[in-house]
């Protein structure tokens, strides 16, 4: 069934090369992440307003948080693992950051010790050296994924890189701007609800398919559904009448233009790169859903 674009929507087809706001340089995450914001700095910063505090319900890498000037930041991630790494990066700093490079080593560098360092990580609690790990896994895993299995098992299978880089400099400046933010591990919902007058809230949640057959929502050990899909448009709306600003990222189809009914639309394409297969990496369409 084709559902029906409402004729309110501001549909805007943005350039291909836009000058980032203000920034001499793209501040990179210092972890790889499949659907990260890096390349579209230029284009969320051009449409993102100013405001007293920006909330981020799916921080993911932080690459809008490193690339972005506000004074203060509500930054929240569904996955735990993900949160734990950046309180003890905030916390410890370069003591954290020494940890952490110990398992960058040649040594560890090889697919018998990865599958054994991930056996080890899935069998901790939260805590640094779990933090640790999570970076060493990420840095060493296939393509910058984050992947779990239904019982919560990380999964992602060795990268085979010939020497990973370990991200000394950019956890330190992470480290240094985090003194600004507050990171929390709560559900989307909740955390647009502590929104208030004056405040800025980026969302970049999972995307909903591009199309009939192509799903990748498995996200930390959840499913991000349909209704979650819906749940956000409707907590964006509910935001937006105490005076909040919301942006929102997603696949432009039929569906999100239908989800984000009355927000203004900036639609351009951008490059996939998740698949191994070189002739699979295309260009699809995305926008950006400003309220």
């Amino acid at each position: 069934m084709v559902i029906g674009i409402s004729a309110t929507i501001q549909i805007i087809q943005l350039p291909i090369q836009i000058k980032a706001n203000s920034l001499d340089v793209i501040r990179r995450p210092f972890l790889k992440w499949a659907g990260g914001k890096s390349r579209l700095i230029p284009r969320i910063n051009k449409v993102l307003p100013e405001g007293n505090r920006l909330i981020e319900p799916f921080m993911g890498s932080a690459a809008v948080f490193l690339n972005t000037d506000f004074d203060r930041y509500l930054l929240a991630d569904i996955n735990p693992d993900l949160i734990n790494l950046f309180q003890f990066l905030k916390k410890g700093n370069s003591t954290f950051i020494d940890i952490s490079s110990e398992y960058f080593s040649e040594k560890n560098n090889t697919e018998k010790v990865y599958y054994a360092l991930r056996e080890h990580f899935n069998s901790l609690d939260a805590g640094k050296e779990r933090a640790a790990l999570f970076l060493y896994l990420n840095r060493h895993g296939y393509n910058g994924l984050c992947r779990y299995n239904q019982k919560g098992i990380y999964n992602v299978p060795f990268g085979r890189f010939k020497r990973p880089y370990f991200p000394a400099k950019e956890m330190e400046f992470f480290a240094q701007k985090a003194k600004r933010a507050t990171f929390v591990c709560e559900d989307f919902r909740k955390v647009m609800q502590r929104s208030r007058q004056g405040n800025v809230i980026y969302c970049d949640p999972p995307y909903v398919a591009a199309s009939a057959t192509a799903y990748f929502t498995q996200y930390a050990h959840q499913s991000f559904t349909p209704q979650c899909q819906q749940d956000l448009a409707e907590s964006a709306k509910k935001s937006v009448r105490k005076g909040v600003k919301v942006i929102i990222s997603n696949h432009d189809n039929a569906v999100t233009r239908r989800l984000y009914e009355g927000a203004t639309i900036h639609s351009f394409y951008v490059q996939r790169n998740i698949s191994c297969d070189g002739e699979k990496r295309k260009k699809v369409k995305e926008l950006l859903a400003c309220y």
